[in-house]
């Protein structure tokens, strides 16, 4: 009897920019790892500034649908977004990780080997629903001038599940390494950032929820008995960051926080052009690099597709396939740790599609 063959339909949702160049390269990625068992087709969908100018909306409810319908995951390349306020407008991935309840932002950020500099290799998992990214603010007029507001909501429910997300990548990535016979210089290590010293109801439920994942799990199954837990004032977090990124392993944080220091994580491998991530809920998940729509070098060939590749990986991984995402990463880290063909801001002059097609052969 012939094996039965798994048919995966991903979205793609290139935005704005580069986000349209970049993912082709995802495309191609996922071609090239189809077997008699394994068979990828594609919807393109649209949202992102350039929709928001044509439609008059930036996330089409269509879009939405059709994810939810027709789709097991999806790619997002990038979007850009205007400087000043546009009436109507607001950010089409801040609102379709809502819309598609993916409450977890995984990204990992590891150095290449044999590369000078810090040798990091460590998860940041950012909570993804709520935080100031609700985005309710108001302004109003005083005597001594305007006010403006902003809520910043933190939910025990969210709090808890993004806990349980991350320790649960702590304990796989515990895993992975003793395979790999190697080890993380903490062992498996989550790391709650927050503010909770000045934010003692917002930011303290936030600590106090993730921790209370923990400490049920020390009296239930003990999934998590090997798992270390610290925590780190955001602001000292930061410093710590640059100046020992060696010793993080999973990171766990609120929206802003999060979203800062992944970036901020970002510079200690040399470019977001590396870094990837995925948005993740219970039931679908949807890749995305972590730079912008670069708008200064759309259309000259020359964006770094790694981000987006190392993102299908990512995608993949939480879709159950992780034997494909890491012949993605061993392909993505050789083509990077020989450095012959890599994109201008790593320092080569490789363009896009060379990139691509070195990784590609590697698979």
């Amino acid at each position: 009897m012939s094996a039965a063959v798994r048919n995966l339909r991903i979205g793609l949702i290139p935005g704005d920019g580069i986000g349209k160049e970049v993912l082709t390269s995802g495309r191609q990625v996922l071609e090239a790892l189809q077997s008699p068992s394994l068979k990828f087709s594609f919807l393109p969908l649209s949202a992102g500034w350039g929709t928001f100018k044509s439609t008059g909306t930036a996330l089409p409810d269509s879009t939405v649908d059709a994810l939810k319908a027709e789709c097991d995951a999806a790619l997002f390349g990038a979007v850009s977004s205007p400087s000043t306020k546009v009436p109507g407008y607001t950010s089409p991935i801040v609102a379709l990780r809502k819309k598609m309840d993916l409450y977890a932002n995984v990204r990992p950020v590891k150095s290449v080997r044999g590369v000078k500099g810090p040798q990091v290799d460590m998860v940041i998992v950012r909570e993804n629903t709520e935080d100031l990214y609700v985005k309710e603010e108001r302004s109003y007029d005083t005597p001594e001038g305007k006010v403006a507001e902003a809520i910043k909501r933190i939910s025990e429910k969210a709090s808890r599940r993004i806990g349980k997300i991350a320790f649960e990548i702590a304990v796989q990535r515990a895993q992975v390494r003793a395979a790999n016979r190697s080890e993380h210089p903490t062992g498996p290590m989550v790391t709650i950032t927050h503010k909770s010293n000045v934010l003692s109801q917002s930011d303290g439920l936030f600590r106090e929820s993730v921790r209370a994942v923990f400490d049920a799990d020390r009296t239930g199954k003990g999934l998590y008995s090997k798992v270390n837990l610290e925590e780190q004032i955001v602001d000292s977090m930061v410093y710590k960051l640059f100046r020992n990124p060696e010793h993080y392993d999973v990171v766990v944080a609120p929206n802003l926080y999060g979203d800062i220091l992944s970036d901020g994580a970002a510079a200690l491998v040399g470019s977001l052009g590396l870094v990837p991530s995925a948005n993740v809920g219970d039931g679908f998940v949807i890749g995305e690099p972590c730079h912008g729509s670069a708008p200064d070098i759309e259309g000259l060939g020359i964006a770094n597709p790694v981000a987006t590749i190392r993102s299908v990986g990512t995608m993949l991984e939480f879709m159950g396939l992780g034997e494909q995402a890491a012949r993605i990463y061993q392909a993505v880290d050789a083509n990077l740790e020989e450095g012959k063909t890599l994109s201008p801001d790593l320092g080569g002059k490789a363009k896009t599609e060379e990139v691509v097609q070195d990784i590609l052969r590697r698979l």
